[in-house]
């Protein structure tokens, strides 16, 4: 049992030093001057499409988007519980019935919630 600990460790071990070194590596690079850098105003310039940017380039999202991405991810997340549930579902039985039913319950009423509350309605 304390080898798999071991092997935790040593996965958490690796993944630290994998992180540091993709952030220390470049800055390492930079102060060896292995990196050029030679800023101008051409290279600090936004680039889009290849052409000069007209107007203001700041455009604001409506925040409505987020609404229905968050549904979207929450519909993922309910397929994804709900996919393994139907294949095993003759051999878990009534109690694996049970159990998903008060999940799609709960879930139900979230939705029903975030509709009365108008976060679905399109303005």
């Amino acid at each position: 049992m304390l080898s798999n600990y071991g092997l935790i460790g040593l996965f958490l071990v690796a993944t630290t030093l994998l992180a540091l070194a993709i952030i220390l590596i470049p800055v390492l690079l930079k102060l060896l001057k292995i990196i050029p850098s030679q800023p101008s105003k051409i290279k600090e310039d936004t680039y889009e499409c290849g052409m000069e940017t007209v107007g203001r380039s700041w455009v604001q999202f409506n925040f409505r988007y987020y609404f229905y991405a968050l549904l979207l991810i929450a519909l993922d997340v309910l397929v994804i519980f709900l996919y393994p549930w139907a294949v095993e579902a003759r051999s878990l039985g009534v109690f694996g019935f049970a159990v998903v039913g008060v999940f799609i319950v709960i879930s139900t009423i979230g939705y029903l919630y975030a509709w009365k509350k108008g976060v679905l309605e399109w303005k």
